[in-house]
């Protein structure tokens, strides 16, 4: 059988139950504000890794390409009856207007990204929410009596009142014997 008060809803479970269900709701509230921000980030990685294939491929095309296939288009263009300079100046050219539009679409792809905007926004409501929680007021004692004086019905206060008041003249006459 199991024990009436140990049940999720009930209203008289322990403050050590208590604790362990609020940390195990703050655990579980961390864990989805993470797995949160990874899909949200792993989204822009996406974006981003195209964008930078992109700058990658603009950095190949000028490093690699450009040298082999202007000397070929030039000498090309040369065998049409224009001049060697003017050939290789056209072909050069043509290469910057290429690298130059494959930079303009990575740009274009990187300025899309975004910060995770679902993760920060309930990151910032968790933080509200939490800077409202006030922790329980503890019984306040009065002068002249060593129990707390307990107003409403909270757990504490019930603990409280069936709590033993021990004797301050018991206690005194106890010592000077």
């Amino acid at each position: 059988m199991s024990d009436p008060g140990n049940n999720a809803g009930s209203a008289d479970r322990s403050l050590g139950q208590l604790v362990a269900a609020a940390t195990a709701e703050m655990s579980a509230l961390v864990h989805d504000e993470i797995a949160l921000a990874k899909a949200e980030v792993r989204q822009d990685v996406k974006r981003g890794v195209v964008g930078s294939v992109a700058f990658i491929v603009a950095g190949v095309l000028i490093l690699f390409a450009v040298p082999v296939l202007s000397f070929a288009a030039a000498y090309g263009i040369h065998n049409l009856g224009l001049g060697l300079a003017w050939s290789f100046l056209i072909v050069g050219g043509a290469f910057i207007v290429l690298a130059l539009l494959l930079a303009l679409f990575a740009v274009a792809k990187l300025k899309k990204l975004k910060p995770p905007e679902k993760s920060i926004a309930s990151a910032k409501q968790t933080a509200a929410v939490l800077q409202g929680v006030k922790p329980h007021p503890r019984p306040a004692v009065t002068a002249g009596t060593s129990r707390p004086v307990v107003s409403g019905s909270t757990l504490t206060g019930k603990a409280m009142e069936k709590a033993p008041v021990p004797d301050k003249a018991s206690a005194v006459a106890r010592s000077s014997t």
